[in-house]
């Protein structure tokens, strides 16, 4: 059989991985079709070409279905001997009953016979209606039991894989916490396929010798076996092989439980690296031990500890004599005007809150139980050192993470375009801080990111004037809001070349949940920390770093570009790995509001900064913590390892599938343009020349090319979309068109484009209710046209052409003023000292620059200083810093906004700025 990817011209070009759950319904409810029609069409007409195309729809589904339990192997052979035989009617009733079966999900909860009588069939069926009816209901999804697969790795025949499935089968008992089912590969490759294309498999089983080979010659494979040849594979040995096969397991999916089972000196394979293995069973172990050891894996991922504990507080009965009458529901309950409250939101929710700490429960502050076992599985989940748990949000967890590592005076380079509590954060600390500029996309008033040669740069230029030892940390945001994501391990490898103890915080409110797919994890701050830290340990680095040092010894040390223009290497002696991320669960992952993480991976954490980060943490965290947050984010991370990738995946198939629609459709692109890799990232900054992820002509390009090697990406499951042409700015296309008129929501804007996010709860109903809405919002943009008067056009015209050439360059960091720089000859500012000094009134005077009022003092030589932050929205980040002086770049940028809220500025008074008094005096004190 073929390659997958080349039965159905429309997956060509995206390949076997990136549509596999869409390609598996849709050919299944195709086939059904194709099967109904059939049936219909009997002797009346010439069904040959109908057959042929039942034909390779069925040669497709087997290969997929190949690597999943249900339909199995025997259900196929029973297909395909209904077809042989031409039973289409028979044929058509199995398809149908299998394709309900896959839709409600049945085969998760009993065995489905595909050969059943007629009556089986229909009381069968009647139940997956019923199934189908139940899977919104709570209670159901409730008492459901869990169910996944079992993937087996063995060379055995169709026999013996009959008699391995058949002997789990029989190990089921009613008491068992879960169900499951066995999935076999006979082939390296093969279980490789299976891992990407089948969410369900929770655990594997590498049972004694397979080959390297897959029967199958899939394109999924291409980046994983890149490198990897087949004769150095047929030269392992049976222990090798199978350990190269869990490592690679583990890679790719690091939350499945591996088991290795092995024929040979199984103290000897004991000995060897299998730290990606849960258990080494020989080979004579009796099933029972397996099944048992298998379901007590799968439970330590699924279990919640602080959920539960609280489950259980709320069963409880108790006398309630402390704060919060709200507690047990007890003001509620016995109230004759709040019981809608009840109502709304049930009973368990009050019966579960409490300020205790005790009584099976715990102290968020100073964690001991339930809590702190929940955020060790959230340290194991991400991949970090230590996790922690935050109640009131990310900002809070940036300022957390920055006031443990920096004290007044300590170096930060900041991205100028991060949030702002980062901002905030560097005034609460007292750091001296370095701005660094993003690049612009002026065309779409947004900024992309900060390229590496700008970090390198500033490094350099501090190195140079003696201030490298006060330098701490980079801030970053990892991925932007608008989806522009860095290479992790590059910025850090480079900038630890420079600075060996540097302290990375990377902002990752928006990319929680790329820890589960594989092509998006090596882009997380966690994934990257760790693998650099394994690497400059290797005796392999050593090496490399010593012939590196060799040649880059003998270029100019003195020569800008001998550092910004080579890659860079950090001394393996001296090198430490510093690095936090904080997470906003609550955006992309199953969590309540404001359920944020801090994780680490951190060194240095428990020699110089464990004590100063509790003691952060215990300023900013609330002595009465939501106990429903945390439950959240107890419940969410469990989510996340037992079907994190699969959510994942189906959220970035539903994005693949809106950017090709809004790419090909004709009324669509009239109004709207989807931006591309090449419209966000420009290309010295493409290294692998990706221009698009999808081209009309060309289908669609290797996403994992890209993100494997380019120094930005973009995020495919964002969609910024252009809407110059329809002649009406974000914010008014956000509010008054798609959120009156539709209710959709989305969160950002600028001036001419609008952001559209999937995430794990996005369906593919979801994706074609936008499309439909924007199909509908074209139609209406060309009535609007065909009925508009010429003076109405003019300004439909007129307003086109302002947001699609009339762009305000967007302005870079000026510069701050003498009087916050510590040094003259440094461009870092002490941005405290700036905004307490706009404390005292007598320091600020206002300034209008709508009259000329500012625009007169500068011509005059005056430096003008912000003494506030000024942020408009959108783009959403600050224009000016206490501190920092005003240019006219700025200026022209502000004026030529045309949105209403700008935080920081009051029109009728003008910009907040230092008095020329209070400059003089600051300077003279510093000095």
């Amino acid at each position: 059989m073929g390659d997958i990817s080349e039965t159905d011209a429309s997956y060509s070009a995206l390949g076997f991985y990136h549509k596999i759950s869409q390609l598996r319904s849709d050919t299944w409810n195709s086939l059904k079709r194709d099967m109904g029609i059939l049936v219909k069409a009997g002797g009346q007409a010439d069904v040959r070409n109908l057959i042929k195309a039942i034909d390779i729809k069925l040669t497709r589904l087997e290969i997929i279905e190949d690597y999943h339990a249900f339909p199995s192997r025997e259900d196929f052979q029973y297909i395909w001997s209904l077809f042989r035989s031409g039973e289409y009617a028979s044929l058509e009733k199995v398809v149908h009953r299998l394709v309900r079966t896959l839709i409600s999900e049945s085969y998760r909860r009993r065995h489905v016979d595909l050969s059943g009588s007629d009556a089986e069939s229909e009381d069968l069926e009647a139940l997956d209606a019923l199934d189908q009816l139940r899977r919104g209901h709570p209670a159901s999804n409730s008492a459901a039991k869990p169910y996944f697969e079992l993937l087996i790795v063995d060379a055995m025949s169709r026999q013996e894989e009959e008699v391995v499935r058949e002997a789990f089968h029989r190990l089921r008992r009613p008491e068992d916490k879960f169900i499951y089912d066995v999935v076999t590969v006979r082939s390296f490759e093969d279980a490789l396929i299976a891992i990407l294309v089948n969410p369900n498999i929770q655990a594997c089983l590498i049972r004694y010798e397979f080959p390297h080979k897959s029967k199958y010659n899939l394109s999924v494979l291409r980046n994983y076996l890149e490198g990897l040849s087949e004769v150095e594979l047929d030269s392992r040995t049976e222990a090798e092989r199978s350990l190269l096969l869990g490592s690679m397991i583990s890679e790719i999916r690091p939350e499945i439980d591996q088991f290795l089972v092995t024929s040979g000196d199984v103290e000897l394979t004991a000995s060897s690296d299998i730290r990606h293995f849960n258990r080494i069973f020989y080979r004579e172990t009796d099933y029972i031990e397996q099944h048992h050891t298998i379901l007590r894996a799968v439970d330590n991922r699924y279990r919640t500890p602080f959920f539960d504990a609280l489950r259980e507080y709320s069963r409880k009965p108790t006398g309630v004599f402390h704060a919060m009458p709200i507690s047990r529901g007890k003001s509620v309950t016995r109230s004759h005007w709040a019981g809608q409250m009840i109502d709304f939101y049930g009973i368990n929710i009050f019966l579960a809150e409490t300020s205790a700490t005790c009584g099976g429960l715990d102290s968020l502050l100073q964690p001991y139980g339930p809590i702190k076992k929940a955020q060790e599985y959230a340290a194991r989940a991400f991949g970090s050192r230590q996790s922690f748990f935050v109640t009131n949000g990310t900002s809070t967890a940036n300022k957390i993470v920055v006031q443990s590592m920096i004290k007044p005076g300590d170096i930060v380079l900041v991205d100028r375009d991060c949030h702002k509590s980062h901002h905030y954060g560097m005034v609460m600390s007292g750091a001296h801080v370095v701005y660094l500029d993003s690049y612009p996309l002026n065309d779409y008033s947004m900024y992309g990111a900060v390229p590496l040669k700008e970090m390198k740069k500033a490094l350099i230029e501090l190195k140079r004037n003696g201030q490298l030892h006060k330098v701490k940390m980079l801030l970053l945001t990892n991925c932007t809001f608008d989806g522009v994501v860095y290479n992790v391990r590059r910025v850090m490898e480079e900038c630890l070349a420079i600075k060996p103890d540097l302290v990375f915080l990377w902002d990752e409110a928006w990319f929680a949940f790329a820890t589960f797919n594989p092509t998006y994890r090596p882009r997380t701050a966690m994934h990257a920390a760790k693998t650099l830290r394994n690497r400059y340990y290797s005796d392999a680095y050593r090496e490399e770093y010593a012939r590196w040092k060799e040649n880059f010894d003998q270029l100019d040390p003195d020569d800008d570009a001998t550092w910004l223009d080579n890659p860079l290497l950090p001394d393996p002696d001296l090198v430490r790995v510093r690095t936090y991320a904080t997470h906003s669960t609550h955006k992309t992952l199953t969590s309540l509001r404001q359920g944020s993480m801090i994780h680490v991976y951190d060194q240095e954490f428990r020699q110089k900064n464990e004590a100063a980060f509790h003691e952060a943490y215990m300023t900013h965290t609330s002595t009465s913590p939501n106990y429903q947050i945390l439950a959240s984010m107890d419940v969410g991370r469990m989510q996340a390892e037992m079907e994190g990738f699969e959510l994942v995946h189906a959220q970035v198939e539903a994005a693949l599938s809106l950017r090709e629609h809004l790419y090909t459709n004709p009324l669509l692109l009239k109004y709207f343009r989807v931006l591309t890799n090449k419209d966000m990232i420009p290309a010295e900054y493409r290294q692998s020349g990706i221009e698009t992820f999808y081209d009309p002509v060309t289908g669609w390009n290797k996403m994992e090319e890209a993100w494997a090697h380019d120094e930005f990406v973009v995020d495919p499951s964002r969609i910024t979309m252009a809407i110059g042409e329809t002649g009406i700015d974000g914010d008014t296309f956000k509010n008054e068109y798609l959120m009156n008129q539709y209710g959709i929501q989305i969160n950002k804007t600028s001036r001419n484009t609008v952001l559209f996010m999937t995430n794990i709860g996005t369906s593919r109903g979801s994706i074609a209710y936008l499309l439909d809405v924007l199909v509908k919002l074209a139609k209406g943009f060309n009535r609007r046209w065909d009925d508009s008067s010429r003076p109405e056009r003019k300004i439909i015209e007129r307003n086109v052409h302002s947001l699609t050439k009339e762009l305000p360059p967007l302005p870079d960091f000026s510069r701050f003023h003498d009087a916050f720089r510590p040094r003259k000859d440094s461009r870092e500012g002490d941005i405290r000292r700036a905004f307490f000094l706009s404390y005292t009134e007598e320091n600020t005077e206002y300034l209008r620059f709508d009259n000329d009022d500012l625009q007169k003092v500068m011509e005059q030589g005056r430096d003008v200083v912000s003494s506030s932050f000024v942020i408009p929205y959108p783009p959403g980040f600050p224009v000016l810093v206490p501190g920092q002086v005003i240019s006219e770049e700025i200026l022209e940028f502000l004026l030529a906004l045309d949105v209403t809220e700008i935080h920081g500025y009051r029109p009728e008074l003008g910009l907040s700025v230092f008095t020329e008094t209070a400059l003089e005096a600051t300077d003279q004190a510093r000095g």
